[in-house]
């Protein structure tokens, strides 16, 4: 991950309120779990400025990868592979969380004129790569090649999503992650410092910060 370009993408994440921290009031997953972090990368869809800063610095990161395809994930990987697609010259797929169930109960749309093409998964974000299984397995399983995912933003905090890139043979490819946004708000005193100590617990223990909020908050 190049720094200079996490950094620059973080911050732009944060004027933008595409991430969102707040300490003393966390959010609700839909998990159930709780945390002071909020992720809303569907938001610089409607922020053209912003959004072409970071879709050309991705495109600049896609490019040496020598794709044949780039398929977006439903649903929010889709506008982000549309707008990489145009400015590499590459043809685009999306693909279905699940298979359609009429007509052609194509679960990849788009049409691969080759055989074994070579495919990166287009996302918006990473939490552990769940998701992302699902879309690789179902690349491999139409006969095409996947080695590269891209994702504008990866938490990068649980140990289990490098467990799960592993297993399913992936390098996930990321502009930005927590910790160049935890950096970003040190050096620029986004918030207090109880807020910024607060954050850092959560990204180093996200099961103990919540465990903690909760017993102080009962």
């Amino acid at each position: 991950m190049n720094q200079d370009i996490a950094k620059k993408t973080a911050k732009l994440l944060l004027d933008t309120e595409s991430i969102m921290i707040n300490t003393k009031e966390p959010f609700t997953y839909t998990s159930g779990k709780i945390g002071p972090t909020y992720c809303d990368m569907r938001r610089l869809i409607s922020l053209p400025e912003t959004r072409k800063i970071i879709m050309d610095d991705a495109a600049e990161l896609i490019k040496p990868l020598n794709v044949d395809y780039l398929a977006g994930g439903e649903t929010a990987g889709i506008p982000y592979a549309a707008f990489l697609a145009e400015r590499l010259d590459n043809p685009m797929l999306y693909v279905r969380k699940k298979p359609k169930g009429h007509g052609r109960m194509a679960q990849i749309e788009g049409h691969i004129a080759q055989d074994n093409a070579n495919v990166i998964l287009i996302e918006d974000l990473m939490t552990v790569g769940t998701s992302q299984k699902i879309f690789v397995d179902a690349i491999r399983a139409a006969g095409h090649t996947i080695k590269h995912s891209f994702v504008i933003f990866s938490y990068d905090i649980y140990p289990q999503s490098k467990e799960n890139l592993k297993e399913m043979d992936i390098t996930c490819h990321a502009l930005t992650n927590w910790w160049a946004v935890l950096d970003v708000v040190k050096e620029e005193n986004y918030f207090d410092s109880a807020t910024i100590e607060s954050l850092e617990n959560f990204l180093n223990a996200p099961n103990e910060w919540e465990d903690n909020f909760k017993q102080k908050a009962s």
